[in-house]
């Protein structure tokens, strides 16, 4: 098997993401065959060598799992919690990979999320240079004016920035208090969709996820998950510039 560099190992086995096992390097917490390495740039053979975290060998992951999950409302997007509120693990403990989260959304939102044990790829998926293109359902209480979604096209200044939706349409007034619209956005700000409504004193009643670039939420029902299949894996290694 050909040398890989350490961090990309360390993030394959699902310890953590690239540049967070780059970090757990530079802290001396990995070890190479007994012997601690502190510098970035190692490589190594992890079917011939033994690696260690914080003194624990790490299982070489030979079989990558890549899941689109339909989170509930109220399910935190951790895959365990402290105070043993529901989250994520909650719904994976049939699996036996060490599985994280591709980005998440607040607690009180619903949709798609991904899993995997690739660590690579939940960096790529989640860095703002690959702009990756997340598409939402909001039903909110009010009806947004052309003007507005206008506004909202061409961008409106938040407290940290910015805002700009790449498309965003009414796609079904219930009455004029009541409505749901599409927004679609690349950028990933804590509670930027949440916050873009809030902009207009529009309350959010229901906000949920059905695309994450190429990943579709279908037919998945809530609290259920899926495996993503090769044609959606295709679309997103290109994406994300990862060759298989």
């Amino acid at each position: 098997m050909a040398l890989i560099r350490l961090q990309k190992v360390l993030a394959d086995a699902g310890i953590a993401s690239r540049r967070a096992s780059e970090q757990l390097i530079l802290d001396g917490r990995v070890s190479v065959d007994g012997i601690q390495i502190t510098e970035l740039g190692s490589k190594v053979d992890p079917e011939i060598s033994k690696v260690e975290v914080d003194g624990e060998a790490i299982a070489t992951v030979k079989t990558k799992v890549y899941l689109a999950f339909n989170k509930p409302m109220g399910v935190l997007s951790t895959m365990s919690d402290p105070e043993n509120r529901p989250n994520l693990g909650d719904y994976f403990k049939d699996r036996n990979e060490r599985l994280f989260h591709v980005g998440r959304l607040d607690k009180e939102s619903e949709g798609l999320i991904l899993l995997t044990n690739d660590g690579d790829m939940a960096h790529r998926a989640t860095h703002p240079s690959y702009g990756m293109v997340k598409k939402y359902l909001v039903e909110i209480e009010g009806v947004l004016t052309k003007e507005e979604l206008a506004e909202i096209l061409k961008g409106i200044a938040l407290e940290d920035g910015l805002a700009r939706a790449l498309t965003i349409k009414t796609i079904r007034e219930v009455n004029p208090k009541h409505s749901w619209v599409e927004i679609t956005i690349h950028e990933g700000r804590y509670h930027i969709v949440r916050r873009i409504f809030e902009h207009y004193e529009i309350p959010v009643l229901r906000l949920i996820r059905t695309d994450f670039g190429p990943i579709t939420l279908g037919e998945t029902g809530v609290g259920r998950y899926r495996k993503i299949n090769e044609v959606e894996l295709v679309k997103l290694f290109t994406l994300l510039k990862i060759n298989r």
